[in-house]
């Protein structure tokens, strides 16, 4: 009947090629964009972070309190990071990107697991030892709660956080 068609939803169902996809570009990403939500405003703010992974996949990063995002972060935790970057030739818009809607955790110095993750990050960041144990730096964790590949043209899936993260 006319006008009550649904549209059919842009996503693909998942498959491994998405999820190996997935996995590496979050592996892969040296930094990430960042986007919060200003406390003030509560406008949307996009940064750009360092990025590494803990040990199950995750992302990690190291941010200063000086820093606005971390402001942003301690008042609302959700935020999301946009991972992969286009390639030197072609329409940026056909490389693979990959989006996470997160839930961020700052680990204080004092926490049982903060010599773990300064391990961590410091071995797949190791310039960040320069100021790593700088009393007002944190390591932040994301826990993702949701991803969104768009793997090039025509071929985008959403991804729940067992897909991007090695089981």
């Amino acid at each position: 009947m006319p006008g009550n068609d649904v549209p059919e939803s842009p996503f693909r169902p998942a498959d491994d090629e998405a999820r190996a996809l997935a996995r590496t570009l979050l592996a892969q990403a040296a930094f990430a964009a960042l986007g919060v939500l200003e406390p003030e405003t509560g406008a949307p703010m996009v940064t750009r972070i360092a990025l590494a992974t803990v040990p199950d996949g995750a992302p990690l990063t190291l941010i200063s309190d000086l820093a606005l995002h971390a402001g942003a972060l301690r008042a609302d935790p959700r935020c999301s990071l946009l991972v992969g970057e286009p390639g030197r030739k072609g329409d940026p818009l056909t490389h693979p990107r990959l989006t996470l809607r997160c839930r961020a955790g700052f680990a204080q110095h004092d926490d049982p697991g903060h010599a773990a993750l300064r391990r961590h990050y410091l071995a797949q960041r190791p310039k960040a030892a320069l100021y790593a144990d700088f009393a007002d730096f944190h390591f932040v964790t994301m826990r993702i709660e949701a991803g969104y590949l768009n793997a090039g043209f025509g071929r985008a899936y959403r991804l729940a956080p067992a897909d991007i993260l090695p089981g």
